[in-house]
């Protein structure tokens, strides 16, 4: 069929049900709406056999949903209705939710049910879970629902009842209010999950107003409650009335009349205030599951090694990068034989850190030091020549993060992960190693037709591509322990020394130096020339505007072809 999505955003989600789409068979336009879009336009142009809308703020109009069936994904289960689900999920302790496939009709979420499917949710943020459990279950529902449609033989079943809790309203800032003189961590870590990464929860802190995004439980540090008592890897480390809570990012309240305000790490955005907060950082070595929160750790198993990272978004900014290698280097300094890196739950990596690179005082300077210390990091992973080196995604990757996974020596994903191995969308060439890693994987026509594309690629397809080697099927919360398994397993095997011997012997043979320096240089003037397309996208990007004219470069109508 051809499939139009209707969607507020070109979310993980969206990508996602795009991807799937396209897997089964189907042609796939998706438009992004707003305000003064045309909507009834778009869909007399696309005359689609069907509308999906996997994220959608605003209404069908009835004209719309009239004459076409539009199928809406609503993240709660039947009956469940309003523009806070997973808000209150989450808020409720809900250990078990699901996404609803409903059609669209007069009254918002009220439509017949073409399918639904139950998902747990694990005690993690908002954002995670609409990333993986949700979307999971999301996928899940709306092939049920298209393969309904196609049969032509389904009847939508009204709602009339279900496990929901009917429209509730939206989920403001007044449920959202932590009152740091009685909430417990518990109650804090709950509050700041259930706004992550969405609206934030607003509150004051040293003489401002910022949204707290992100929440990690501290069990060893104490202060008066709501005080700042600490700072680690960018996060700043605030007292409960029982413990403490880390929280990584915030986000200044936006002034009347003032430009959109964004996300960054908590303590460049308190830069100058946190002179008397000392820093705690946590051991990078961890002999065993120690509940300590920090961006990087390292564990052993036997003769494997376990690198996990987990950046807010995925993004990987400067310090971070630099951060990492080192940490990358404290790795292979041990005696493994197999190293895995990543290996936890949600974002294995998207790049360069364009928030950071839009607030600091040189973007064009900021964006060169990131994308050095990307290659850096990258080329190290390349010349490792003494061990295998397997890339473990558990979720979502792309541009640069995609490129550092494929420096491994083997690359595995979780089932439902997407990869948009390509920098276009953001007006780039790109670089780490990417002419080197990326057609060695797949050859040099599939690398063009991937980088020129720019379209976001399933699990399945990546597989099939030859960009990962292993997909693994399981739920996101037993992605560790199964990657752990086959790694644990992968150092047992007596061909694993053969491989790092004919590694070995490859590696010395491979001179990396001309793609780095042919990519730089194209980078280089992009980040030069303050009028490049690049500085443009990347500022609506980050403040969540419309591109200015001229400088949009996606074209989401038939975005497969």
């Amino acid at each position: 069929m051809h499939i139009l999505l209707l969607t507020s955003a070109f979310n993980s989600l969206t990508q996602r049900v795009q991807a799937e789409l396209k897997d089964h068979g189907h042609t796939v336009a998706v438009e992004l709406t707003h305000e003064d879009s045309p909507l009834r336009d778009v869909v007399r142009r696309e005359d689609p056999d069907l509308v999906v809308a996997p994220f959608l703020k605003t209404a069908i109009p009835q004209d719309v949903w009239s004459v076409h069936t539009c199928l809406v994904v609503h993240p709660g289960p039947v009956g469940d209705r309003g523009p806070s689900s997973l808000d209150w999920a989450v808020h409720e302790g809900a250990d078990e939710w699901g996404v609803t496939v409903l059609q669209a009709n007069a009254e918002m979420d009220a439509g017949d049910v073409w399918a639904s499917v139950a998902c747990p949710l694990p005690p993690v943020a908002k954002s995670d879970l609409y990333r993986n459990e949700i979307a999971d279950a999301a996928v899940e529902a709306v092939l049920l629902a298209v393969g309904r449609f196609a049969s032509t033989t389904y009847t939508p079943a009204p709602q009339n009842s279900g496990a929901g809790d009917g429209c509730r309203p939206y989920f403001g800032q007044s449920l959202r209010r932590i009152d740091w003189q009685s909430d417990s961590t518990a109650t804090v870590v709950r509050k700041l999950r259930g706004a992550d990464s969405q609206p934030g929860v607003l509150d004051g802190l040293l003489g401002g107003e910022w949204f707290l995004h992100g929440g990690h439980p501290e069990f060893r540090l104490r202060g008066r409650p709501g005080e700042v008592v600490a700072t680690r890897d960018g996060a700043i480390c605030r007292a409960t009335t029982d413990g403490a809570v880390w929280i990584p990012e915030l986000r200044p309240r936006r002034t009347p009349g003032g430009p959109a305000t964004f996300k960054l790490p908590a303590t460049s955005a308190l830069a100058g205030r946190l002179s008397a907060v000392p820093a705690r950082p946590a051991p990078l070595h961890r002999t065993g599951h120690e509940d300590i929160w920090s961006e990087i750790s390292y564990r052993e198993e036997a003769r494997t090694g376990f690198l996990s990272f987990s950046f807010r978004g995925g993004a990987m900014s400067t310090d971070q990068c630099e951060r990492l290698l080192s940490a990358y280097r404290f790795a292979c300094s041990r005696p493994t034989s197999v190293l895995v890196l990543g290996g936890g739950r949600d974002f294995f990596s998207n790049g360069i850190h364009l928030n950071v690179i839009e607030a600091s005082a040189d973007p064009g300077a900021e964006s060169w030091a990131n994308i050095n210390a990307m290659d850096d990091l990258v080329e190290a992973v390349l010349t490792t020549t003494d061990r295998l080196v397997v890339s473990a995604m558990a979720g979502n990757a792309a541009a640069g993060g995609v490129m550092l996974a494929l420096a491994a020596d083997e690359v595995w994903c979780r089932a439902g992960a997407v990869l948009n191995p390509h920098y276009r969308l953001m007006g780039l060439y790109g670089s780490e190693y990417w002419t080197y890693t990326l057609p060695r994987r797949v050859g040099t026509a599939v690398a063009d037709r991937l980088m020129q594309e720019a379209r976001p690629v399933s699990s399945g397809a990546a597989l099939r591509l030859g960009l990962v080697d292993r997909v693994i099927e399981c739920g996101p919360q037993s992605f560790a322990s199964e990657a752990g398994a086959l790694a644990s397993r992968l150092a047992a095997l007596p061909a694993t020394q053969s491989r790092v011997n004919a590694k070995k012997a490859e590696g010395d043979q491979v001179d990396l130096a001309p793609y780095r320096e042919a990519e730089l240089a194209h980078m280089h003037r992009i980040f030069a020339d303050p009028q490049h397309p690049y500085h443009g996208l990347r500022r609506a990007f980050v403040r969540k505007e419309r591109p200015a004219s001229g400088t949009a470069l996606h074209h989401t109508a038939h975005p497969q072809g």
